[in-house]
C-alpha cells in the first residue's frame, strides 16, 4: 500500500513539474516575443477626434431641455 501511494506521489510531482516548465517555457516565448517586436517603430495610425459644433439655435434648444 505504501509503494502504491509513493508511485502516486511521484506521478503527481512530475506532473506539476512539467506543467511549471510548460508554463515557464510559455512566458519566454511571450518574452522574446515582445523583444522582438520592440525593435520596430509605433506604426499605430494617429487618430484625432473632433466633435461637429452646434450652431447657435441649436444650442438654445439642446439647453432650453
Amino acid at each position: 500500500m505504501k509503494i502504491i501511494i509513493l508511485l502516486i506521489s511521484l506521478i503527481t510531482a512530475f506532473g506539476a513539474a512539467g506543467k511549471k516548465t510548460a508554463a515557464d517555457l510559455k512566458e519566454i516565448q511571450y518574452r522574446n516575443e515582445i523583444k522582438a517586436l520592440n525593435q520596430y517603430p509605433n506604426l499605430l495610425p494617429e487618430v484625432v477626434i473632433t466633435a461637429p459644433s452646434l450652431a447657435p439655435e441649436a444650442a438654445t434648444e439642446v439647453a432650453a431641455e
